[in-house]
């Protein structure tokens, strides 16, 4: 099964180098990115197993995702704004 790596690049390539920079010299978007990296990977290692998990402990794997990357975003949005 081919599924689909939930990164920030890929899903915000306009906004790569934005994303490096914060990376490199923000403190707290680099533990956010880290544990988004992470969140997703079990994810995405889940999905590809396909062992038995619960859908409530799966749901809530993914709804934690998307607000990281709401988060990240987010931050992402604010330092454009800022240059």
């Amino acid at each position: 099964m081919n599924i689909e790596k939930h990164t920030l690049v890929n899903d915000f390539p306009d906004h790569q180098h934005t994303i490096r920079h914060l990376k490199m010299n923000d403190n707290h978007f680099a533990k956010l990115f880290d544990e988004y990296h992470e969140l997703a990977g079990e994810i995405h290692k889940l999905e590809e197993s396909n062992q038995p998990v619960a859908d409530e402990y799966f749901e809530s794997l993914k709804i934690r995702r998307v607000h990281l990357k709401d988060q990240l975003f987010s931050l992402v949005v604010k330092k454009e704004k800022a240059l």
